[in-house]
C-alpha cells in the first residue's frame, strides 16, 4: 500500500456551494481512500455514490447517509496519478451534512503537487488483471473498457456546441500527455452559469478555476493546452473509475468513452468491480 509520508492542510471554496472548506490530508494505515468528519467516515467506492448529476457525491450510505462529500473526482484522479491507494481527507467538524472538496484551481494539479511535497511511503499494491471487457451504453453515450497487454490508453470523445469541441476525440497515454490531463480545469457553457447559480449550483466558479465556453466559439480564459476541456473529461473518468479501488492508469486497458459524464462513468465503475 502507498500512502503519504506526512499530513498537510489546505483551504479552498467548493465549486458548487461557494463555501470555504479546510481539509487535512492524512496518511492511512488501511487501504482505501476515505473522507471523514468527526466520527463519520465514507469509503470512496461505487456503492457509496449517491449522486452523479453535476459532480460525484459520496455518502456514508450504511449509516443513513448523514454525511456527504461532493465533487470528489479531482481528488480521486490526483490519488490515481500519484499512485496513492491509502489516504484520508478529514474535514473540519462543521455543523453541516454536506461538505465539498476544495476546487482549488479546477484541476488535479494542486493536489498532485501537495502530495509530492508531503512525500510517499510504501508501494502501491499490485494491480489486478482485468478479466473481462465492460460495455455500458445509454443513447449516444458509451463507456467501453477492454483488457490490453499494453499500458492504459484512454480515448475520449466530446460533442459540444463549440467549434473546438464538436465531435472531438482526444487520446491519452501516460507517457505522452498525462501532465496536460492533470492540469486540465473544469469547464462549462458561460451562458448556463447564471441559471446554475439560481439553482444553488456553481457558486464557487471563478475565471481561475473554470474554463467558460462562450457563444462566439471562444473561451473565458487562456487554455493551458489545446482542447483542455476534453482533457478534463479524461481526468474525470480517471477519478471516477478509481472508485473501484483499482487504479485505471495501471490496469492495462483500452478505455474508450463517447459523450459521457459522471453518471455513465459510475455505472461503468460498478460493472468494472466484477471484472477483476
Amino acid at each position: 500500500m502507498r500512502t503519504l509520508k506526512s499530513s498537510f492542510k489546505i483551504k479552498g471554496v467548493g465549486l458548487m456551494s461557494g463555501v470555504e472548506f479546510e481539509v487535512e490530508i492524512k496518511p492511512s494505515d488501511s487501504k482505501g481512500i476515505y473522507f471523514t468528519k468527526g466520527d463519520k467516515k465514507i469509503k470512496a467506492e461505487p456503492a457509496n455514490v449517491v449522486s452523479a448529476d453535476h459532480c460525484v457525491v459520496v455518502a456514508n450510505v450504511k449509516e443513513g447517509a448523514n454525511f456527504k462529500v461532493a465533487l470528489i473526482e479531482h481528488f480521486m484522479a490526483a490519488c490515481a496519478v500519484a499512485g496513492l491507494d491509502g489516504v484520508e481527507m478529514a474535514f473540519e467538524n462543521l455543523p453541516v451534512d454536506m461538505v465539498e472538496t476544495p476546487i482549488l484551481d479546477g484541476s488535479s494539479k494542486v493536489w498532485v503537487e501537495k502530495f509530492n511535497e508531503a512525500g510517499f511511503e510504501g508501494e502501491p499494491d499490485e494491480t489486478p488483471k482485468l478479466k473481462a471487457p465492460v460495455n455500458f451504453q445509454k443513447g449516444r453515450s458509451a463507456v467501453i473498457i477492454m483488457p490490453s497487454e499494453d499500458e492504459t490508453k484512454i480515448t475520449y470523445a466530446v460533442n459540444f456546441n463549440h467549434p473546438e469541441l464538436n465531435n472531438r476525440w482526444i487520446e491519452m497515454n501516460q507517457d505522452v500527455n498525462l501532465n496536460e490531463i492533470v492540469e486540465a480545469r473544469t469547464f462549462g457553457y458561460l451562458k448556463d452559469l447564471e441559471t446554475f447559480q439560481k439553482m444553488g449550483l456553481s457558486k464557487g466558479v471563478t475565471i481561475e478555476n473554470t474554463v467558460g465556453m462562450t457563444d462566439d466559439g471562444g473561451f473565458t480564459t487562456e487554455l493551458r493546452s489545446k482542447y483542455e476541456p476534453n482533457k478534463h473529461k479524461i481526468l474525470d473518468i480517471i477519478g471516477d473509475l478509481y472508485l473501484t479501488g483499482v487504479n485505471p492508469l495501471k490496469m492495462n486497458a483500452n478505455i474508450i468513452v463517447k459523450e459521457a459524464g459522471h453518471a455513465l462513468h459510475i455505472e461503468a465503475a460498478k460493472l468494472l468491480n466484477n471484472c477483476f
